[in-house]
Parts: C-alpha cells; sequence; structure tokens
C-alpha cells in the first residue's frame, strides 16, 4: 500500500473500487492544521475529470497499466477485433468502449491501455489525427477560398466531416479523431 508521498502525474489508482489517473497535484502544508494533498484526477472508464483532496499519510491503492499498440483487424458483431503486431494476439474490444467507431480503418494502429495485473482493457486510443479521401462532397466553386465557410463531406471511412468550400470529391484531408474537424488537405 502506497501513501500520498507516492502520487505524481500518470499514476494509476484505486479509489471507491473506480480506476482514476492522476493529471495533476499539489502538496499543500498550510501554516495551521495538517498537510494535504490536492489532485486533479481522470477516471478512466468514463473520461470524467474529479478533484479531490487526500489527507497527508493516507493510503492509496496503485494500479498498474500498459499502454500497449495494437492494429485494427475488423469488426465481430458487437466487438471490434485488434491484433498485438509483436505477439500476434488478438483482443476483442467492446463497441462501447470506441469513442469514434466511424474513423476507424483496417490496419490503423491504436493504442490501448490494459490494467496490467487482470490483462482486461480499459481505454482505446485512437491516433489524434486519420488522413482519408472524401468520397463525397458537393462541388466546389473556383475563388471560393477566402471565406471561412464549410460543407459536408463524407469521407472513405463513412464519417460526415466539415469542410471548407474548395475541398473536392477523391481529395486527401487530413481530420482530428477528437473533435471530428478538417484539419488539412494532404498533398500526395
Amino acid at each position: 500500500m502506497a501513501t500520498t508521498s507516492d502520487i505524481k502525474n500518470g499514476l494509476c489508482i484505486n479509489l471507491n473500487e473506480k480506476l482514476y489517473q492522476i493529471i495533476e497535484f499539489q502538496h499543500v502544508k498550510p501554516g495551521k492544521g495538517p498537510a494535504f494533498v490536492r489532485t486533479k484526477m481522470r477516471q478512466i472508464e468514463s473520461g470524467k475529470v474529479l478533484d479531490h483532496t487526500f489527507s497527508a499519510g493516507h493510503k492509496i491503492e496503485i494500479v498498474r497499466i500498459e499502454n500497449r499498440e495494437y492494429q485494427y483487424l475488423y469488426q465481430d458483431g458487437e466487438f471490434y477485433v485488434f491484433m498485438n503486431n509483436q505477439t500476434f494476439e488478438q483482443v476483442n474490444i467492446q463497441n462501447s468502449m470506441v469513442d469514434k467507431p466511424e474513423f476507424l480503418t483496417e490496419g490503423m494502429v491504436c493504442n490501448i491501455l490494459f490494467h496490467a495485473e487482470e490483462e482486461m482493457p480499459l481505454v482505446l486510443e485512437l491516433p489524434m489525427y486519420v488522413i482519408s479521401e472524401v468520397t463525397y462532397t458537393e462541388p466546389g466553386i473556383k475563388g471560393d477560398t477566402a471565406t471561412n465557410t464549410l460543407k459536408p463531406a463524407t469521407i472513405a471511412t463513412g464519417a460526415e466531416v466539415r469542410v471548407p468550400l474548395f475541398i473536392n470529391t477523391g481529395e486527401i484531408i487530413k481530420v482530428d479523431t477528437r473533435s471530428g474537424e478538417y484539419v488539412e488537405r494532404v498533398k500526395e
């Protein structure tokens, strides 16, 4: 069992039967009264951020987690199947664990956060950006580059993205998977 003196950024702990990752912390020793540790933690399953204060010397349960790279293979019913490129071991991830499944493409390398002792997947992280071809959008008009107006476009993964007016069908674009927003046009 560890104590609050072992807290550091990125540490994963078990608090009230839920897993939390420390985002930031501050040891506070006021002039009057006992010392304490103020933390900001993210719940791993839901992503919610929580402020929590521990008294100095409070016992905490540290959980070992590992971040591993897996390649997306295919969807099988209510599961997505991923493969470890070193061991060729396959793991099934439930649909509910994937935030933006519309950006998944076969062969994409994703990070999966595992509970090390139980070998249980906790979180699936898509790459920050995905590069894809625009399969359909309304045709652009020459000279429509000065305004900041956006139009809907469908990319090869099936996701719908808002793009500038000058983007046409067949062009390759870069999309931010966290927000689903157009980033830039990719030169071939």
